[in-house]
Parts: C-alpha cells; sequence; structure tokens
C-alpha cells in the first residue's frame, strides 16, 4: 500500500517507521515546510493518507487531500465543533473517505468497551457517581482530549442520570488549577492535567459512600496509537465514506 504522511512529527515518525516495517511504501512526506505537495504526483498516488497534525491545520488537510483524491486516516482532534457537519456531508453525499479517530490505540479501542460496559452495569447503581481525569503531555493544545470526550460520549449514552460533560479542573504545566471540581448532578465533570511528556493517562472513578471502582488506559509511548493508524489505514483502503473505529473493530458497538 502507498501511503502519504501529513505531519511529521513524533507520532508521524512513528507511523513511518510501523508502515515500513509492515511492507508498506512511503510515497510523500508533508509538513509545514513543503505544503506544496498536496499538488504533487507522489502524494497523488497515495492510496491513503495518515493525518496527525493539529486543531487549527485538520480540516484544511482534509480538504488539500479530498480534491488530490485520497483517502484521509486522521488523529487530529478539536476540528470537529467548527467542520464536523461539513465533513460529515463531504463522506456521506460527496464520495469523500475519512477514516478518523479521536485514538487509534488498540488499548484504548478495549478500553472504550469496557467503559460502555461498565456504563451500563453502574446504572442499575446511582449511589455510585462518576468522574474523569485525563493527563497528557505540556504540548497538547486541546482539553479536554478528544479520546477524553469520546469516553464521556461512551458513559453518557449509557448512564440515564448523566446527561452531558462538562470541562472540570484543568491543571497547567507549572502547576496552577483552573476551573471548578463542582458540577450539577446530570453532568460528568472531564478533569484535566497538562504536564511532562505523558503520552496519554484516561481514569473512570466511580465512587460511593462504600467504596470506589476505577477503570484506567496508561499508555506507555506512541506505538499503539501508530500501529492502530496503519491498521486504519490498511482498513481504509478498501473502503469509503465517514469510517470510525466502530468499523475496524465490531466488538465497540456492542
Amino acid at each position: 500500500m502507498k501511503i502519504a504522511l501529513i505531519g511529521y512529527g513524533k507520532m508521524g515518525k512513528e507511523i513511518e517507521r510501523i508502515a515500513r516495517s509492515r511492507g508498506h511504501e512511503i510515497v510523500s512526506i508533508i509538513d509545514l515546510d513543503n505544503q506544496q505537495d498536496f499538488a504533487s504526483e507522489a502524494f497523488r498516488s497515495a492510496d491513503v493518507a495518515i493525518e496527525f497534525t493539529n486543531p487549527q491545520a485538520a480540516y484544511g488537510n482534509y480538504l488539500r487531500a479530498f480534491e488530490a483524491g485520497v483517502k484521509v486516516v486522521s488523529g487530529s482532534t478539536g476540528w470537529l465543533k467548527d467542520h464536523g457537519d461539513e465533513v460529515r456531508r463531504l463522506c456521506t453525499e460527496g464520495g469523500k473517505t475519512l477514516f478518523w479517530s479521536s485514538n487509534f490505540s488498540l488499548g484504548v479501542a478495549i478500553f472504550s468497551a469496557v467503559n460502555k460496559y461498565l456504563a451500563r452495569i453502574m446504572n442499575q447503581f446511582p449511589e455510585y457517581d462518576v468522574t474523569m481525569e485525563e493527563t497528557h503531555h505540556i504540548h497538547k493544545l486541546d482539553a479536554p482530549s478528544g479520546t477524553a470526550i469520546t469516553l464521556a460520549e461512551g458513559i453518557v449514552e449509557n448512564l440515564d442520570r448523566k446527561t452531558h460533560w462538562v470541562k472540570g479542573t484543568f491543571q497547567a504545566p507549572d502547576g496552577t488549577v483552573s476551573g471548578t471540581a463542582q458540577c450539577a448532578p446530570e453532568e460528568l465533570p472531564i478533569h484535566c492535567i497538562r504536564r511532562g511528556e505523558v503520552p496519554g493517562i484516561h481514569s473512570i472513578r466511580y465512587d460511593s459512600a462504600a467504596d470506589s471502582i476505577t477503570i484506567t488506559h496508561d499508555a506507555k509511548n506512541r506505538g499503539g496509537f501508530a500501529l492502530g493508524a496503519v491498521l486504519a489505514a490498511e482498513y481504509t483502503a478498501q473502503h469509503t465514506g465517514l469510517l470510525t473505529m466502530e468499523d475496524l473493530f465490531p466488538f465497540l458497538k456492542a
């Protein structure tokens, strides 16, 4: 398979390593200094482009790739609020293909399924309240993380006493804390921490007067995310439309 990379930071380099180890060819690498290569024959020859950039660049990158006739796999977050409807329309009505996930980690996919299952169980036990905490490296621009939002939506869908998530406290890299831990009973707070070079930790805690139940996913490095992105690219090369991890891993639909 021919793969183009959009974004060549730490994640892009790890994706390149894993893609090559699986026998794929990297035909184009686009970063900040060579945006003109979206129009190149090398980029147009790609079966799939894998995009990991930032909330400000992602939507424009999708449009340039679509214009070149290239399918996209993307893990960029923070763009859905402003451009989600248009991207959905392009994929459902305009014949374009985007595989998007807030997190491509295989472990997070399993964790997400466990999260939904646990929420369905806890729906029977109103004495437990639920909160979430996510920790990421200091370079991450969005808070809460896209993964935290996806996990929170999985809880809200399965826990009747929670109607929506809210941003709770935010601990900045310098240790200062803003926001509040207080919220209404129907709200699910997501508390955010930014420190060091943490790849990503997500913890969901159910707390009662008697005890607590906590599930946690702790990423050790970027390898799991990169492998998932390459697996998604392999899937996307054979499929069209708006694709998600539920398409790649049907157990997430359970």
